[in-house]
């Protein structure tokens, strides 16, 4: 047994473990266990500095996922877009293919909380199916491998299903979609990366959402798979009470490039049942936005998505930056709330575009996160005080 299979198997996950550990009580503690069991390995445990803290939350069960009646247990309806099971095809040249039900650990916001941990749900007696799926619809070129997390099955097993999709010659990308490099990092291990590499292109997508999940040990699991020309992205989940501050996550992503993980995606949570109270407002993330635009480098910037209720898929939200649009000019605000003009190219623009936009330049005032408070008409705007801009032909 290897050391990370061992470690999964130490994990605190009885009633019995979160009474003892916690101090949950036990009637509570059986009701969250019969609603999404726990696991928390040794590892992401020792994370943790204090009750309450942004690890801790994402790990220990609350019994604020027992009062929320108001989300979804399939938000993003990925089984009503499941035309076989394990496979969810909603973008026309991608396909999620689900491997195995089991999580290193399992995060108390997981928006498939409704499958994870039941073998019945995602099964591996179902991958045949899948397989033939994924042969017979050539449009798709990008095979993405979730589960739960795919890095829980073997290495052994692991390369089956790596070495069937190469076979299929219309399928030109694969991606992992693990959470291992951050919650279970002694799972990537010199020789899973010398088998995944021998499959290339394969991409990870993993999932740090706070900088102390980024240790010595998150760091070695991250740099031996880009070492092994593994590129590896992160998506992240803006979440009250573990990162819903521009200084938190300023310093996650910069953490994160300097471990060459590329921050792709920040999202809101999605309106998952027993999640609701790790979510925020859209105001929260877009004063984020604005407030990490600008004062980090551009790589450090994710996009800042809602994966849409009802299947709708990504969709990028944007802090407001064009103030007005018309047949000569575009005004814009920089990351200070500074206005400038940019010239239109004559004869593209057949309308005036006016977005509706209050502007301050009081740093800690309304539109400083680009909330939408009340409407400004800059068609007359000819002029704006800014730096003089000085062409030079050599």
């Amino acid at each position: 047994m290897e050391l990370w299979q061992q470690m999964v198997r130490d994990s605190i996950h009885s009633v019995d473990q979160l009474v003892e550990k916690f101090g949950i009580d036990r009637k509570v503690a059986e009701g969250l266990d019969e609603f999404f069991q726990a696991r928390i390995n040794p590892y992401y445990l020792s994370l943790i500095r204090e009750p309450g803290d942004p690890i801790w939350n994402q790990c220990v069960p609350d019994n604020a996922e027992l009062e929320d009646i108001d989300g979804f247990e399939d938000p993003l309806q990925e089984d009503a877009m499941s035309p076989v099971p394990n496979i969810t095809h909603r973008y026309p040249d991608r396909a999620l293919f689900l491997t195995t039900s089991q999580c290193g650990m399992y995060c108390r916001f997981c928006t498939r909380k409704r499958k994870v941990g039941n073998s019945d749900k995602i099964s591996m007696k179902e991958l045949e199916s899948a397989f033939k799926y994924l042969e017979k619809h050539t449009e798709i070129r990008d095979v993405i491998l979730s589960g739960g997390d795919p890095l829980m099955l073997t290495d052994t097993m692991l390369e089956k299903i790596l070495k069937r999709l190469r076979q299929i010659p219309h399928i030109e990308i694969i991606r992992l979609g693990t959470k291992m490099p951050c919650v279970l990092p002694q799972r990537i291990t010199p020789k899973l990366v010398e088998m995944i590499k021998k499959y290339h292109p394969i991409y990870v997508n993993t999932h740090f959402n706070h900088p102390w999940e980024i240790t010595p040990e998150s760091t070695k699991a991250c740099e031996m798979l880009v070492n092994a020309g593994i590129p590896v992205n992160n998506q992240a989940v803006l979440m009250r009470g573990v990162n819903d501050d521009a200084d938190i996550l300023r310093e996650l992503f910069i953490r994160l490039l300097k471990i060459r993980v590329r921050p792709y995606y920040l999202f809101m949570a999605d309106e998952t049942r027993g999640a609701n109270h790790f979510r925020t407002s859209l105001d929260k993330g877009l004063e984020i936005m604005f407030k990490l635009r600008g004062n980090i480098s551009g790589l450090a910037i994710p996009h800042f998505v809602i994966d849409a209720p009802g299947g709708g898929g990504k969709i990028p939200v944007l802090p407001q930056y064009v103030l007005h649009r018309d047949e000569e000019k575009i005004i814009m605000r920089n990351y200070k709330d500074d206005l400038y003009i940019y010239r239109e190219a004559r004869g593209e623009v057949k309308q005036e575009t006016i977005i509706p936009i209050e502007i301050s330049n009081k740093k800690n005032g309304n539109g400083s996160n680009g909330s939408s408070k009340k409407s400004k008409n800059y068609k007359g705007v000819t002029k704006i005080d800014m730096p003089v801009l000085i062409s030079t032909e050599n």
